[in-house]
């Protein structure tokens, strides 16, 4: 027991001083193993950030990754790369992305319809298009229109508006391409009269729309506003036109694209 004791002071203590020490020789290892590993971690993290995304993850995983991304991050990602726009225009990515736009809009342009078209392409003629307040000869004569007259106009014509006495479906108008414009059969409104229209736009230098109206025959001017679904209204102080949505929704009478 002596002895014991002896070489316990000999070699730097007592057993219970040496258990000590051993004990935080083995915390020392540890905390220098999990520097070491932290280290090694963040060695990692930097080549991962050194390297292309998309050699890392490979196309399917990239494709997964974007399509959680809203379309602005999307087409940034565009321009990263040749390999990177091949991945980032994929179809696969840009119908979702249409059809998110295209929810709860009333007219989708004939553009971004034409068959063979990337959605890619579909979707940044939307956008362009959503922004339009110019209206279009042929946005007139695409859409089948509702009309109405308002508050202001004679008390003899609203009487004869189911708008206003609650008589029947709302009265509709047509242009066509020859300029003309048509009414529904039996329309106690419209009394069978020829009727022609125009757009008349004029500018402030090359881009600055100054003035910009539908007039039918010799009536009235009518202003011209979009609404934020894309549909048209057009109206003055005695009548209003509204672009009714297109017939490939629900609940549109539009005609088929």
């Amino acid at each position: 027991m002596e002895d014991d004791l002896e070489d316990a002071v000999v070699f730097g203590g007592t057993e219970k001083e040496v258990a000590e020490e051993d004990g935080k020789g083995i915390k020392s290892k540890r905390k220098r193993k999990r520097k070491r590993n932290k280290k090694q971690e963040k060695e990692v993290v930097v080549m991962m950030e050194l390297q292309d995304p998309l050699e890392v993850f490979g196309r399917d995983i990239m494709l997964m990754i974007l399509r959680n991304l809203d379309a602005h991050s999307v087409a940034l990602s565009l321009l990263v790369s040749r390999a990177w726009h091949g991945v980032a225009s994929s179809d696969l990515l840009w119908t979702s992305k249409c059809e998110e736009l295209w929810l709860g809009k009333a007219h989708i342009p004939r553009l971004a319809l034409v068959r063979g078209l990337s959605k890619l392409a579909a979707y940044s003629l939307s956008v362009m298009d959503g922004k339009r307040s110019r209206i279009m000869k042929e946005d007139l004569y695409d859409h089948i229109w509702e009309f109405h007259f308002t508050k202001a106009a004679p008390e003899y014509w609203r009487n004869l508006d189911p708008y206003w006495k609650g008589t029947g479906p709302p009265m509709r108008r047509y242009f066509h391409p020859d300029g003309s414009q048509t009414a529904d059969p039996g329309d106690t409104v419209w009394g069978g009269q020829e009727c022609c229209f125009c757009i008349v736009t004029s500018f402030v230098g090359e881009e600055t729309i100054r003035e910009h109206y539908v007039r039918i025959n010799r009536w009235p001017r009518m202003f011209v506003s979009r609404k934020q679904d894309w549909s048209w209204e057009m109206s003055n102080f005695l009548y209003c036109y509204c672009s009714i949505p297109d017939s490939d929704k629900e609940g549109g009478t539009g005609p088929v694209l």
